[in-house]
């Protein structure tokens, strides 16, 4: 256990988004503003699927995903259901589920006036926030720098992701 004595601040988090569905994107939206609310230095670094976050044509209409998602129990009390009933994988698959389940969890996000993905992005910006995309990611999906949020703030390899997060205080999240 650590003693306040060997404690030392946390200065910087890298971010790594992997994830490209609602559910996916919101704990590194949260914990970057989160970190510049508390005056530390962040970075989201957007790679594989969760590009879908900063492609312009898919980050105001990014869905929470249903199939193959074993914690979506987590949300039978917005159906005022005890959370202790699993959501059976199968029925992510029928149609319509997901829609209903991605309204179901913007309703109860915006009772908690948490903001649209765009909107949290622009917020994270303007504190100070990092935003970039993966190069690799981006060739393999074929995307260019104007398919993205104009306000990205760079494209960069994984090498120039650690090397923007060198330093000591800096830890690396994985979303």
């Amino acid at each position: 256990m650590n003693t306040p004595e060997d404690r030392r601040p946390v200065k910087k988090v890298c971010i790594i988004v992997s994830r490209g569905s609602l559910d996916g994107i919101y704990p590194a939206l949260i914990m970057a503003n989160g970190a510049r609310m508390e005056g530390i230095e962040a970075s989201l670094f957007f790679t594989f699927f969760g590009l879908n976050g900063l492609v312009k044509k898919t980050m105001d209409a990014m869905k929470v995903s249903t199939v193959g998602n074993s914690a979506l129990n987590m949300a039978m009390p917005m159906l005022r259901l005890p959370m202790t009933i699993p959501f059976p994988t199968w029925m992510g698959a029928i149609p319509g589920v997901s829609a209903f389940a991605t309204g179901l969890m913007k309703k109860e996000m915006e009772k908690l006036d948490i903001p649209p993905v765009r909107e949290f992005l622009e917020m994270i910006s303007d504190s100070g926030g990092k935003i970039f995309g993966c190069k690799l990611a981006m060739d393999m999906f074929k995307l260019k720098r104007e398919d993205l949020w104009e306000r990205v703030d760079d494209i960069l390899t994984v090498g120039q992701f650690y090397e923007d997060a060198a330093g000591s205080g800096t830890h690396i999240l994985f979303t």
